[in-house]
């Protein structure tokens, strides 16, 4: 389950563009809690720390109680928005979790037992389909990721999602129910590979010194009987 964190927020008066700049110039980040029956809140969050939070990574499947001027409030991110320039946060809004509730999440997928997998081995290469699975999951119960064991794979072996163990009441939103994660893939030999391979079959073979071997003189042809005079 995704550790719980905390984070301080304030609400913030009045909403748009206009509002969203004010909070800016004083050091913040704007942001909004929507969902759950409830009318949204605008906020207002310190632009150190959710700076800090949004590039520790899995910002978005990590659940926060957001302390409101006192009150708590369980949320997740649901989306934020980067400058485009400077990469510091401009907006970012949460959605509100009841209990009970079930959301559409990424969860992300990490590959293990690399050198158990004899196709990677032997120079083959990891093909990843699905760097995260979109799934169904418990607002309360929220995966970090999901394990996808590469042992005993070899060239052009698959691996489905089948093969993997889900946490409880986690379910995959494609409507395929056993589409492909990753595979293993051969080597690929460029034409200048071959044509390096050929070149090197086609040279002669070098003797002792570094010279290029005699080549074999042909036996002498075998005369014919002189006739008797």
């Amino acid at each position: 389950m995704a550790e719980i964190k905390k984070l301080a927020a304030t609400v913030r008066s009045g909403t748009g563009k206009g509002a969203a700049r004010s909070v800016r110039r004083e050091g913040r980040i704007p942001g909004v809690i929507y969902g759950g029956g409830e009318a949204p809140t605008p906020l207002s969050l310190d632009k150190k720390e959710l700076t800090k939070l949004i590039y520790a990574g899995h910002f978005l499947t990590t659940i926060f109680e957001l302390d409101i001027d006192g009150k708590p409030e369980r949320v997740i991110p649901r989306d934020y928005q980067l400058d485009v320039v400077k990469d510091f946060p401009l907006h970012v809004d949460f959605l509100r979790l009841k209990a009970g509730s079930r959301l559409r999440v990424d969860v992300p997928v990490h590959f293990v037992n690399h050198d158990a997998a004899p196709g990677i081995k032997r120079g083959g290469s990891l093909n990843i389909v699905f760097h995260a699975i979109e799934m169904w999951v418990p607002a309360d119960n929220i995966p970090d990721a999901i394990t996808a064991d590469l042992t005993g794979l070899d060239f052009n072996d698959s691996l489905q999602i089948s093969a993997f163990t889900l946490p409880a009441n986690c379910k995959p939103t494609n409507p395929d129910k056993n589409f492909t994660v990753a595979s293993i893939a051969p080597p690929v030999i460029t034409a200048e590979e071959i044509a390096a391979a050929a070149a090197a079959a086609a040279a002669p073979v070098k003797g002792k010194g570094g010279k290029a071997a005699p080549a074999a003189k042909a036996a002498p042809a075998a005369k014919a009987p002189e006739k008797k005079k």
